[in-house]
């Protein structure tokens, strides 16, 4: 009896060191930024780098970037490139080629959308995953080539804001006391940037709220605008209807009212980068994408539309027509560099 305890009691400490050894041994999944420009780029490094945190992913490289007719991007550069480096030991380098050789996987957070075409284009050239904060671009057109040239290389890469994984969101999709989704009323802060269409800098945030929950489909957008606040509303292809308020003054807070054919309900707001950041470490470690490009798409052609309305003084845009639009620039694009290369 005495020999059989001893036996088992072996087979534990044997299997605490193989564990202990495996888990010491097992290498995290390396990641870079490109964009020091923003406070997501502290955020997600204090996250994913705390020793408590168990995603298996960890932030080794920055590539400074920022854009320099944004003040709000190039002079956050000094301080968030000094803080990355100093306090959390990430290593600063000169060119997006180098960081891409020292990772195995890229954020890429410029908090301008514009660059993000070009600055990805190296990550794929370098065959690593990325994930593209928001605004995925600056065009509906160059979204669209991110997600080709993504393709065509067979890279995964994806884009949301934060606010799409908050749980008392992203769970309204199957949620058994609102039932079946009939519409939705999304609000969040929409300040402007001159260089941006108007949604796309920040009324992004519940403008993703509202896909979250009504999923992608939407064919069409009217948009009324006022100094102060703006609403887009949306009509889906199976007759739902829903909206976006986007705010700029008063209170600033993110949500929803959903409506559901049991009953409705009102999400939460923002509560943190965390929940997002799990996702995007399992997506790391999985290459496995929580977004679809499909929806992503229909996003950007919402707010695309949603400019187009303004510019019509609120007349209803088809997203068919915004999307053929961007469909044939992307084609002149291409003709160009076609002739470019002979």
């Amino acid at each position: 009896m005495k020999k059989v305890k001893a036996q088992i009691c072996l087979a534990i400490v044997l299997l605490l060191i193989f564990s202990f050894c495996t888990q010491a041994d097992e290498k995290p999944f390396r990641l870079g930024i490109i964009g020091l420009d923003t406070s997501h780029a502290v955020n997600f490094t204090k996250y994913l780098n705390n020793p408590e945190n168990k995603t298996g992913c960890r932030v080794v490289a920055g590539y400074p970037g920022g854009s320099p007719d944004i003040p709000s991007s190039i002079d956050r550069v000094p301080e968030y490139t000094t803080k990355l480096r100093d306090e959390y030991g990430l290593e600063i380098v000169s060119s997006i080629e180098e960081l891409c050789k020292k990772v195995d996987g890229v954020l890429l957070e410029s908090v301008d959308g514009r660059p993000h075409l070009e600055q990805v284009k190296p990550v794929f050239a370098a065959k690593k995953p990325v994930y593209i904060d928001k605004p995925m671009a600056g065009s509906l057109t160059d979204v669209l080539e991110i997600f080709e040239l993504a393709r065509q290389n067979n890279i995964p890469c994806w884009s949301s804001s934060s606010l799409r994984f908050m749980p008392s969101i992203i769970s309204m999709r199957n949620n058994e006391t609102v039932g079946q989704i009939l519409g939705c009323h999304a609000f969040s802060p929409c300040a402007l940037e001159e260089h941006h269409p108007d949604f796309y800098w920040y009324g992004i945030h519940g403008v993703e709220i509202l896909f979250t929950i009504m999923g992608p489909g939407c064919v069409s957008v009217s948009r009324s605008h006022a100094e102060d606040a703006d609403i887009a509303v949306g009509v889906w292809a199976d007759g739902r209807i829903a909206s976006f308020r986007g705010t700029r003054k008063g209170r600033h807070d993110y949500g929803a009212l959903v409506f559901g054919a049991k009953g409705n309900a009102q999400t939460g707001g923002f509560d943190g980068y965390g929940h997002m950041l799990d996702k995007v470490a399992l997506f790391f470690k999985t290459g496995e994408i929580p977004v679809s490009p499909e929806e992503t798409i229909n996003l950007f052609a919402f707010m695309t539309a949603a400019d187009e309305s303004k510019k019509l003084k609120g007349a209803a845009v088809s997203i068919a027509s915004v999307m053929d639009k961007a469909k044939k620039e992307l084609a002149q694009r291409r003709s160009c560099r076609a002739k470019c290369n002979k």
